[in-house]
């Protein structure tokens, strides 16, 4: 099976290697991309634009090639990637989805990259499912996400209350699962779950996200067990020390989504010129501020 070396491949690995991480914007909303990109444009930062497969079911996204072709106008071929997000094999509602017939869409449509999420299977079907999609991505030259652990706040109801759910290390991942699930796999990244939960896409969606925390040292037990660039979801609402420290010890792709699309959902009925600019406001404050990651491209490889 060739090896998954494209421009994504390289610039994540590359930003494992040094310290620096790539933002991935989640576009639920088709005028959320013009933002997102001027503001990776004026800051010199890599980054990528993703759509998950909920943003397209729940939100306004379309499809994976309603995105692509959008992206396709606004691109910068300098410093942004296309990124297929969370293609679930059981979603947020329990149901089955034909997830490799979506990463196959996505990998023919030409994404980047993609990421599957088999992490509500228990570990081998978990393990199974991510080598499949790695197999087809694989052939096309596509790195592979795959997750490990339970990241909540997607699933219907309240999560628990935060604390509890911290201290308990419910859902983490596990270093030895880790380490079996890169190998049987050949997943090119590793999404973890070490105490960040995603922002609510239900009716409590417009209410503000739980301050999380990052478990630091499991952190850096999974990098060793791993061995490959790490993914943190739900990046949005994590201390900033928290943030910048995980990146420096293999957060290699950092997912934003409610930092940005609370504040265009304010406006966007009633303002939308207003709205484009609370994205780009709230993103350069992410790159610059949040994860100090504003001007990676100095770091990274070139690409055309």
């Amino acid at each position: 099976m060739p090896s998954a070396m494209n421009a994504a491949a390289q610039r994540v690995q590359a930003a494992f290697r040094k310290g620096t991480a790539i933002p991935s914007f989640n576009i639920p909303y088709h005028a959320m991309m013009a933002p997102v990109i001027r503001a990776l444009r004026d800051t010199r930062t890599v980054g990528m634009i993703a759509v998950a497969r909920l943003e397209w079911t729940k939100f306004e996204a379309g499809s994976p090639e309603a995105i692509r072709d959008l992206y396709g106008t606004l691109r910068d071929p300098r410093l942004t990637l296309l990124h297929l997000d969370h293609c679930p094999v059981i979603d947020e509602d329990l149901c089955r989805v034909d997830f490799m017939e979506v990463l196959t869409r996505a990998v023919k449509a030409g994404y980047d990259s993609v990421m599957v999420d088999a992490s509500r299977l228990d570990l081998a079907g978990n393990i199974a499912a991510t080598r499949q999609v790695v197999a087809m991505a694989h052939e096309a030259g596509v790195p592979v996400e795959g997750e490990l652990g339970a990241v909540l706040g997607h699933e219907a109801g309240p999560l628990p209350p935060y604390e509890e759910l911290f201290a308990s290390g419910r859902g983490f991942t596990d270093a030895e699962e880790a380490a079996r699930f890169v190998a049987e796999t050949g997943a090119d990244w590793l999404s973890v779950a070490v105490g960040n939960v995603h922002g609510a896409i239900t009716a409590a969606r417009r209410e503000a996200k739980v301050a999380a925390r990052l478990d630091l040292d499991q952190l850096t037990r999974l990098r060793a067990a791993a061995g490959i660039p790490l993914v943190l979801h739900g990046g949005t609402g994590i201390r900033r020390e928290y943030l910048q420290e995980a990146i420096r010890r293999g957060i290699a792709k950092v997912n934003i989504a409610t930092a940005i699309r609370q504040p265009y959902e304010a406006l966007r009925q009633s303002d939308p010129e207003g709205a484009g600019e609370a994205v780009y406001r709230s993103a350069i404050e992410q790159l610059e501020t949040e994860l100090g990651v504003a001007g990676n491209a100095a770091l990274l490889p070139a690409t055309c």
